[in-house]
């Protein structure tokens, strides 16, 4: 069966792991605690800021504390959503002052633009938040790529590794199940694609990652969408 959708992950996939890691985080966490001095009072910080309250149980803690735990958590690689709206937010100041560009690897860019033109439709799906994902590709190293993607998706759709995110994703885009093909690297997020009912494919950019019982491509040109 064709393939009409494609839904993509992020890091590991279209993009390095150490872009994430090296470049993305410890950006977010140098440049994040001024930031939040500074906006705190802000609308949108504010509300994040509450939400991170709500996330930690901790409803009356002061500013520095929230700034303690949100730097505790990109430590520990935590997916809390007002944590990775907060980070897309910093990473708009550097990304705009072109203090790094969005690496996507090569074959992905020219698959993709292959796809596009094929008349597939294609998402992301990544736990940084929606506007993180869309500075990524507005600002990547090949230029801005949005135009490709029909649209994107976060964990306000529900965690990455529970089949009914995935439910939530095809009832958006409306295409049916079986059509749409989910690409990552991590084994657990395909798991929870393939009981939603879509295809799936693994990135295996490194000979250490646990393949699971997927379909494995080692870069995009290797994507089998037929």
């Amino acid at each position: 069966m064709n393939i009409r959708a494609i839904v993509t992950d992020i890091e590991g996939t279209t993009s390095s792991i150490a872009f994430v890691h090296e470049v993305l985080f410890p950006y977010a966490s140098e440049r994040l605690p001024d930031y939040i001095r500074q906006y705190y009072d802000s609308p949108e910080v504010a509300r994040l800021l509450d939400a991170v309250r709500d996330e930690a149980g901790a409803p009356d803690s002061g500013i520095e504390i929230v700034i303690e735990t949100l730097l505790a958590w990109i430590a520990e690689d935590r997916k809390v959503t007002p944590l990775k709206t907060l980070q897309g937010l910093v990473w708009q100041h550097g990304y705009e002052r072109g203090d790094f560009t969005g690496h996507i690897f090569d074959d992905a860019v020219t698959e993709m633009r292959e796809w596009a033109k094929a008349g597939i439709d294609l998402y992301v799906y990544s736990s940084g938040s929606v506007g993180a994902q869309k500075l990524l590709f507005h600002y990547s190293d090949a230029g801005d790529l949005r135009s490709l993607f029909q649209g994107y998706f976060d964990t306000e759709v529900g965690p990455k590794r529970q089949s009914e995110s995935y439910r939530n994703i095809i009832s958006s885009i409306e295409v049916e199940p079986a059509r749409i093909l989910f690409l990552s690297d991590v084994a657990e997020e395909l798991d929870a694609a393939r009981e939603a009912g879509m295809q799936t494919t693994q990135l295996v950019r490194d000979d250490d990652v646990v393949r699971g019982d997927h379909r494995v491509a080692r870069d995009f040109t290797e994507v089998v969408i037929n």
